[in-house]
């Protein structure tokens, strides 16, 4: 008779492998990390409201800038332009507003720039934009056809600080990944002084997407896009029309929370401070938040990337 070999003793097995190191703490290691924010414009009163609540929670931050987006075909233009102006008369905030090439002729948007600059906004996001829904993108025959062609009509009317899209895990419309990195590059050596990157949940894809650009001769900063999940499943449906992939750690995390909302503000939270804390290991000094004009996880999260309100 043959007899099963004894289990592994637990102490045993659990000091088989190599030990991880906890990755380092930089709350006293330098300067914190240079934090913006993206907001939406509301749709109706509440959700006014709603958006008030969270660039007021997030002002004592002291952001770098907050970008206000701009709806898919322009369809929010001017609550867009009505937010940043507001932003601009009622708070210490640098407002950065979206704009894009969808639907208008190259003198309307030029026109739209101009307003802003004479309001007072120096910031903006440059955007080749998404088509309406269930239609396909076709530049406007008088129009910007593309975002780099937006980076250089928008030097031309005024020096505007300008921030564009990088794509970790490459565009949807793209033709291929390298194509992706040449129009990354074309937009900015047309005079945008940033990237912002899609949001992402697997660091390696954008620590790889790094090391692509540099070798693609690109020096200039590609801010990591980070949008804390609050809502799986909605996140979900974002990530599947966008390109970005749900990891499976992720989706198991969130598993069983539908009914519980007080765990996955808890878990939500852990998954997005993991993510963070491990940029920052990685010599990440400055973070793009989507807030969904939420502030809490946001808040919380730039806590404990050691960004604090300044002392009154």
């Amino acid at each position: 008779m043959t007899h099963a070999s004894p289990a592994r003793p637990t102490l045993a097995r659990w000091l088989t492998g190599p030990r991880v190191a906890g990755l380092p703490a930089k709350l006293h290691d330098g300067e914190p990390p240079l934090l913006s924010f993206e907001f939406f414009p509301p749709r109706t009163e509440a959700l006014e409201a709603q958006l008030w609540t969270c660039i007021r929670r997030l002002a004592p931050l002291a952001p770098r800038f907050v970008s206000v987006t701009y709806g898919a075909g322009g369809t929010t233009q001017a609550r867009t332009h009505a937010t940043v102006t507001r932003i601009l008369a009622e708070t210490a905030l640098t407002p950065a507003a979206h704009l894009t090439c969808v639907g208008a002729s190259r003198a309307e948007v030029d026109a739209v720039a101009r307003g802003y600059w004479e309001a007072g906004v120096r910031h903006i996001v440059a955007l080749r934009g998404d088509a309406p829904p269930g239609q396909d993108y076709a530049p406007h025959p008088q129009g910007y056809r593309f975002a780099a062609e937006l980076v250089a009509g928008l030097h031309a009317i005024a020096p505007f600080e300008i921030s564009v899209a990088a794509y970790p895990e490459t565009h949807p419309a793209a033709i291929s990944a390298a194509a992706d990195l040449d129009n990354l590059k074309r937009k900015l050596d047309a005079g945008a002084s940033r990237a912002i990157t899609q949001y992402f949940f697997d660091t390696d894809t954008y620590l790889r997407f790094l090391d692509r650009a540099l070798a693609a001769g690109i020096e200039a900063p590609i801010v990591p896009g980070i949008m804390p999940v609050s809502n799986f499943a909605q996140a979900a449906r974002f990530s599947a029309a966008c390109g970005t992939s749900i990891p499976a750690w992720l989706a198991r995390l969130f598993e069983g929370t539908e009914d519980d909302p007080e765990i996955r503000r808890m878990v939500a939270a852990v998954a997005a401070a993991e993510q963070v804390r491990l940029l920052q290991a990685n010599g990440v000094d400055e973070f793009h938040f989507y807030t969904l004009n939420r502030a809490d996880l946001t808040y919380a999260i730039a806590h404990i990337l050691g960004v604090r309100p300044a002392a009154a």
